[in-house]
């Protein structure tokens, strides 16, 4: 597939050899492993769990941390450059790699003790062991303070009771990082962060059913009840709401890149669809006003996205990110995804509810990308606050 036209401001001029090599490199492979296979496994409700081994091969998880851990050692422009390409075949491949990436092994990295880094990343790096991270609760997502599930020292060991719902990798998952109160459940200040291995007595991981959205992706919800785990498994630099949070951060980064890779094949598909679709007098559907006017506000969206997101990723990568810039990105880049497919989706006529095409499983998807990891409002309240300095968030 060609990709003239995407870049439509030249950004590549922008990127220095090694971020192009990668994305090129990423790129390949989307379009030689991914493409081909996503269509069907969305069909089945199915996550292509043989792409895993490759990716880890490939060194796609924990890409941005350090070589030492058996990671890739990239900036954050080609972390970003990677997820854009995987979630321009599926938000669930992308979903994938960034709990991985960043729900699982960098709260290892920021917050594990050295033996917790060196026991855990290298295998995780691989995709030896995969990982899940339960912080939202059946009761308790934008407010994730209110959640109710405790963590009780019991002599040598942390004893575990509660739920974890939206879990994506649950039912797959070696190791789950589990968000829980060590204190009374007011206090928002006793929350830790601790490494659970799922195979341990009183855990249990079901798949979420009734999905209509992110159906590649394994989506669970996690139960434990009086699971114990050693003492050591305590996440050290954990301490309060903070922690994570700011995990919740680096993947929202991620997300604001995919988002992008999102929007970007459902523009690619509505101009390859447009110029071969022949209509009424025999000229392409291309050749007329109201398909030009979305071809054009999909292309103008996307580029002001991308010219977000390369700037967020710069910003990033000299320290002066703030929470609050990735919130912006993430809503904004999403709902221009969301549009985007919806619009391309309209453009593909009745052809575009078919699984051949990929505009309408990006729009089913999407919507979930638009709730999770903070919804659309709670970014909105996020800079709201931020730019009056009043909180609005009851």
């Amino acid at each position: 597939m060609s990709f003239e036209g995407v870049d439509y401001f030249n950004l590549d001029a922008l990127l220095d050899a090694e971020e192009i090599a990668i994305r090129d490199l990423v790129r390949e492979w989307v379009d030689q492993e991914v493409l081909p296979i996503i269509g069907h496994h969305y069909i089945e409700r199915t996550f292509p769990r043989e792409l895993i081994p490759q990716m880890g091969e490939l060194g796609f998880f924990g890409a941005n941390l350090p070589e030492e851990y058996g990671c890739a050692g990239l900036n954050n422009v080609a972390y970003g450059l990677i997820m854009q390409e995987l979630e321009r075949a599926d938000s669930g491949v992308r979903s994938f790699v960034s709990v991985q990436s960043a729900l699982v092994m960098y709260p290892i990295f920021a917050f594990g003790s050295e033996d917790q880094r060196r026991q855990w990343l290298p295998r995780l790096a691989t995709g030896e062991s995969i990982g899940c991270f339960g912080l939202t609760e059946p009761d308790f997502g934008s407010n994730p303070g209110g959640m109710i599930t405790r963590a009780v020292e019991d002599g040598d060991e942390w004893v575990l009771n509660g739920a974890k719902m939206w879990i994506t990798n649950g039912s797959m998952a070696d190791v789950a990082v589990i968000w829980a109160k060590t204190g009374d459940l007011e206090d928002v200040g006793s929350i830790r962060g601790f490494i659970v291995e799922t195979g341990r007595d009183g855990f249990s991981a079901s798949d979420q059913k009734g999905k209509l959205s992110l159906l590649a992706s394994d989506t669970s919800e996690l139960v434990l009840q009086d699971v114990r785990i050693p003492r050591e498994n305590l996440l050290p630099g954990t301490g309060g709401l903070k922690s994570p949070l700011k995990c919740l951060t680096q993947a929202r980064y991620g997300i604001s890149w995919g988002a992008v890779g999102a929007a970007m094949g459902c523009y690619r598909e509505s101009v390859e669809y447009a110029k071969n679709r022949i209509q009424f007098d025999g000229t392409p559907i291309a050749q007329t006003q109201i398909q030009q006017v979305r071809i054009a506000d999909m292309l103008t969206e996307i580029t002001k996205a991308q010219l977000l997101c390369l700037r967020l990723g710069r910003m990033k990568d000299e320290g002066t990110m703030r929470p609050q810039h990735v919130s912006l990105a993430k809503r904004n880049n999403v709902n221009v995804a969301c549009e985007c497919a919806r619009e391309s989706r309209r453009l593909l006529g009745a052809n575009g509810i078919l699984a051949e095409y990929a505009s309408m499983r990006h729009m089913a998807n999407l919507e979930s990308v638009y709730t999770y990891e903070g919804t659309h409002d709670i970014h909105s309240l996020i800079l709201g606050h931020d730019a009056t300095g009043l909180p609005a968030y009851n």
